[in-house]
């Protein structure tokens, strides 16, 4: 059994940015090879997929036995709702109720299992009526009608089963923890001078309608505006739903072809602009296991009177991962000694996740916007064809409903192409468990 995506689904999912594109679920016996769909580049290999006739003819002596679904597929979806039961359990705890932020943290786990534990109970259903359908077929005693009917019933039965074993399969694709994320979105002028300061206020123009399309808020963080219009560089905060799971595919150099407005000789320049997009970040969290202390005691000596000179006042504190060592006899007790050496330490360890977290941000910065050549691109805008070419997916768009910020093509289009990577590797998962 294979997992495939097929090719059409790609325009189908760019409908709607947010949604899976639909993912076919093919048995190896049933596969053909399917025509490569136009737009998309021969490096994406045809995809085979079911195809149902557009009228159902007789079932009269078709099998009504579905493929059993794998079985690591069939654990994923014990062990979600097994994990759903704990959470709506949990959820019941008068504790966690009057914690507001548990509380939000679960009821948003248990949101993400609900949709997928409510289609495998489906499914469990479906295959008990399959089981009395076909009772149902020994039973009709030689009557045709009945006959017939009990197999109509078992062909829908087993048809609703794929599709969802297809949807609940791309339900338990992994996702990106971050797609949820506001963002901070940031243009820069690239390679082309006052033409790329003038593009890069046209990218901002595009963005700013999708995020009105969208009903995201935006907020301009900063701006230097470029001498000729447009802007050297803008920062913009975007807050809204699902923010980063559409916009992280715009990060990137976006390299424009056209005429521009300082060109007295009406020649065609290409110019760029670079594109970042950075998650917002969540409050650095610091935590110590006790397993990771190592804690003596000695005594103070100095000021302080015969206490610290003949009881083991001081703190010795060493913390075992990061070495860092804690020799603490600034009070008088044993106790507030350790009280303190504990938030000398949690302060330290603060400002090393604090280090780590900017430097994340800065790495995926760097990777996202390179040094904005114009061989860097990752889609292209020409004037003369009024066409938008993504090379990552190989496709076409209108030039001017994207400068209107409909960009929804596009990010599907993206999207689509990242569950064929996923469903790939659960491919490759699936063969190894075989």
């Amino acid at each position: 059994r294979l997992f495939r995506v097929p090719e059409a689904a790609t325009m189908h999912s760019a409908m709607a940015p947010c949604a899976p594109a639909t993912a076919s679920v093919a048995r190896a016996s049933l596969e053909r090879p399917a025509a490569r769909s136009a737009g998309v580049p021969r490096s994406v290999p045809s995809v085979p997929c079911r195809r149902r006739p557009a009228h159902r003819p007789s079932r009269r002596g078709a099998s009504l036995v579905p493929g059993a679904a794998p079985k690591f597929l069939i654990d994923k979806l014990e062990s979600s709702t097994q994990t759903h039961k704990e959470l709506t359990f949990r959820l019941a705890d008068p504790d966690v109720a009057s914690d507001a932020k548990e509380f939000q943290k679960l009821s948003k786990a248990l949101g993400e299992l609900t949709g997928v534990v409510e289609q495998y109970a489906r499914y469990k259903a479906c295959a008990e009526e399959l089981q009395e359908a076909k009772a149902m077929v020994k039973d009709a005693g030689g009557d045709p009608e009945m006959e017939e009917m009990a197999r109509e019933e078992a062909a829908a039965l087993v048809e609703e089963m794929e599709e969802l074993e297809e949807k609940m399969t791309l339900a338990l694709l992994p996702t990106d923890p971050l797609d949820e994320k506001n963002i901070m979105l940031e243009i820069r002028a690239g390679t082309g001078g006052d033409e790329a300061g003038i593009w890069a206020g046209d990218l901002w123009k595009m963005y700013q309608r999708h995020a009105n399309n969208e009903g995201w808020k935006a907020t301009i963080v900063s701006q230097n505006p470029a001498d000729s219009g447009g802007y050297k560089e803008i920062v913009v905060e975007l807050v809204g739903e699902s923010v980063y799971s559409q916009l992280k595919w715009e990060a990137g150099v976006h390299r424009v072809q056209r005429v521009p407005a300082t060109e007295s000789q009406g020649r065609v320049q290409t110019s760029t602009a670079t594109v970042a997009v950075m998650p917002e970040v969540d409050e650095v969290e610091v935590k110590i296991d006790d397993k990771d202390i190592e804690l003596t005691t000695a005594r103070s000596g100095g000021a302080g009177g015969q206490n610290v000179n003949k009881v083991e006042t001081a703190v010795d504190l060493v913390h075992k991962p990061t070495g860092i060592r804690i020799f603490c006899t600034e009070e008088r007790s044993q106790l507030k000694n350790r009280i303190r050496a504990m938030q000398i330490l949690r302060s330290r360890l603060f400002e090393l996740q604090l280090e780590e977290q900017q430097k994340e941000i800065s790495g995926r910065r760097k990777a996202q916007v390179g040094s904005g050549a114009r061989s860097e691109k990752i889609r292209t805008y020409n004037w003369k064809d009024s066409r938008v070419s993504d090379h990552r997916v190989g496709q076409n768009f209108p030039l001017d409903s994207f400068l209107n910020g409909d960009v929804k093509l596009a990010i599907g289009a993206c999207q689509a192409m990242e569950q064929r990577e996923k469903l790939e590797e659960l491919n490759a998962e699936m063969n190894t468990q075989v």
